[in-house]
């Protein structure tokens, strides 16, 4: 579809703010509720604080926050809402409900749960994404996966970014690690796909950082070892309490 005028000049932009996404480091900003920092105020100033620190990209969680971080940074924004329903482990903007919110913000890209798992309402992932892209056919998506053959599924149904996101987080995935056997699970998805892959998923060391880039992954997704402060806390402490029960 040919687009024209004001509409046009946007999809432009969003794709040169994409364009500094390849080889570079987005930043998740997230803190659920139960979580100390969980505040739309403090993810904005994280965001801040990912960019100064050399971030080309941030993934955050809501609305709400996306609309703080975009107020402090013109960072391109891969956006999702995490929300819990009864009938579905899904949880990673599993309906058209959690679309409709993330639009109103404007993310560049929206991520969402693309594993082999029925979504809410008995709903597959090819009938939901198909409705969302009918609904939003200039919003660019992000496939979360768990498994190679989820990936390449997601490929297929026409996602505009493939991402590692769910590898073991998953009854599916159980056991699996990304980085296993030098990222076997993401060279073979990077062999086996079109679009542009993101890994994501613990990668928690500049060392991996570098090393999925090195694979072919287009960028890499970094979370709790750079924004979860009380996790990262815990590794310090475990350490100095496992010299006290020696």
């Amino acid at each position: 579809m040919k687009i024209g005028g004001q509409e046009g000049e946007k999809v432009e932009e969003k794709w040169k703010k994409i364009a500094q996404l390849e080889g570079r480091l987005i930043v998740s900003c997230q803190a659920l509720p139960q979580e100390p920092l969980h505040s739309s105020f403090i993810m904005g100033r994280m965001a801040r604080a990912a960019r100064e620190g050399g971030a080309r990209g941030i993934r955050a969680n809501t609305r709400e926050d996306i609309l703080e971080i975009q107020s402090q940074v013109e960072l391109p924004v891969i956006g999702i809402v995490k929300r819990e329903y009864r009938d579905s482990s899904v949880y990673i903007t599993p309906t058209l409900a959690e679309v409709e919110e993330l639009m109103e913000a404007g993310p560049e890209i929206i991520a969402l749960d693309a594993t082999d798992r029925k979504r809410p309402g008995g709903q597959s992932l090819a009938t939901f994404f198909s409705q969302v892209k009918e609904r939003y056919p200039e919003q660019l998506w992000m496939a979360d996966c768990a498994t190679v053959q989820e990936a390449l599924y997601a490929d297929r149904l026409g996602f505009d970014f493939i991402g590692t996101t769910l590898v073991g987080y998953t009854e599916e995935s159980k056991g699996l690690r990304i980085e296993e056997h030098d990222f076997s699970i993401l060279r073979e998805i990077l062999a086996g796909v079109n679009h542009p892959v993101i890994a994501e998923g613990n990668i928690n060391t500049p060392k991996k950082v570098r090393r999925v880039i090195e694979l072919g992954a287009y960028s890499v997704v970094v979370g709790s070892a750079i924004t979860r402060p009380q996790l990262i806390t815990r590794e310090f402490a475990e350490a100095l309490e496992e010299l006290q029960t020696d």
